[in-house]
C-alpha cells in the first residue's frame, strides 16, 4: 500500500507539474519548429541572394571585358556596380565589383576614384585575399601618384602568401621609383623566385631586371 500511495503521489505531482508547465512546453515545441522552418527559409533566401549576386557580377564582367568602354557602357557598368554593392553589400561579389570599379577608374585616369574604391575594400573586407589585392593595387596607385614611400607602407600590410610574388614585384617598382636600384633588383629577383616556387606566371619582371643588366633567373 505504501508503494501504491507513493506511485499515486508521484502521478499527482506529475499532473500538477504538467498543468503548470505543459502549455509552455507545447509553445516551446511550436517555437522550435517555427525556428527550424525560419532557418531553412533564411538559408534559402541567402542562397537566392548569392545566386543573384553571382549573376549580376557575371553580367558586369561580360560588360567590361574587352576594349575601352564608351561613355554609355561605363555608365551602365557603374549602375550595375552600385546595384551589386547596394543589394549584396556583404558578399564577395560586392567586393569584386568594387575592385572592378577601381580598374575602370584607372582606365579613365581617375586615380582618386580608384583609390577610394580600393580603400573601401581594404578597410571593410574580411577576406584576406581580396583585402590583399586591394592593398597591392593601392600601392600601385601610390607609385603612379609619385608617392612610392606610401606604397612601401601599404606593402608592409599582412598580404597573403599567395600574392607574395606580386607583393615583391610592386615593392621593386616602389624602390625603382625612389631611385634605389639595389633594393629594386633584390625585390624583383625575389618576385621571380617566388613566382617560380609557387608556379605562378609573373610577366614583365625579367624585362625590368634586364634593364638593370641582371641575368635571367632560372629554376
Amino acid at each position: 500500500m505504501a508503494e501504491l500511495r507513493s506511485e499515486e503521489e508521484q502521478l499527482e505531482v506529475i499532473k500538477r507539474w504538467w498543468k503548470e508547465n505543459g502549455t509552455s512546453l507545447i509553445a516551446g515545441a511550436v517555437l522550435a519548429a517555427a525556428g527550424v522552418l525560419g532557418w531553412n527559409a533564411w538559408q534559402n533566401y541567402q542562397e537566392g541572394q548569392a545566386e543573384a549576386a553571382s549573376v549580376r557580377y557575371q553580367q558586369l564582367v561580360n560588360m567590361t571585358t574587352g576594349n575601352t568602354l564608351a561613355d554609355d557602357q561605363l555608365a551602365n557598368a557603374r549602375e550595375l556596380i552600385d546595384e551589386i554593392t547596394s543589394d549584396h553589400g556583404n558578399t564577395l561579389y560586392a567586393e569584386l565589383a568594387q575592385l572592378l570599379e577601381a580598374r575602370l577608374a584607372v582606365q579613365e585616369g581617375d586615380l582618386d576614384a580608384a583609390k577610394s574604391a580600393l580603400e573601401n575594400v581594404a578597410s571593410d573586407s574580411s577576406r584576406r585575399y581580396v583585402q590583399s589585392l586591394a592593398w597591392l593595387r593601392l600601392a600601385r596607385i601610390e607609385i603612379a601618384n609619385d608617392n612610392p614611400e606610401a606604397a612601401l607602407s601599404l606593402l608592409d600590410e599582412s598580404i597573403t602568401d599567395a600574392l607574395a610574388a606580386q607583393q615583391a614585384n610592386v615593392r621593386g617598382d616602389a624602390y625603382a621609383a625612389l631611385g634605389q636600384t639595389e633594393q629594386a633588383r633584390d625585390a624583383w629577383q625575389t618576385a621571380l623566385e617566388l613566382a617560380q616556387t609557387q608556379n605562378q606566371p609573373l610577366y614583365g619582371v625579367q624585362f625590368k631586371l634586364d634593364d638593370l643588366g641582371v641575368e635571367e633567373v632560372t629554376q
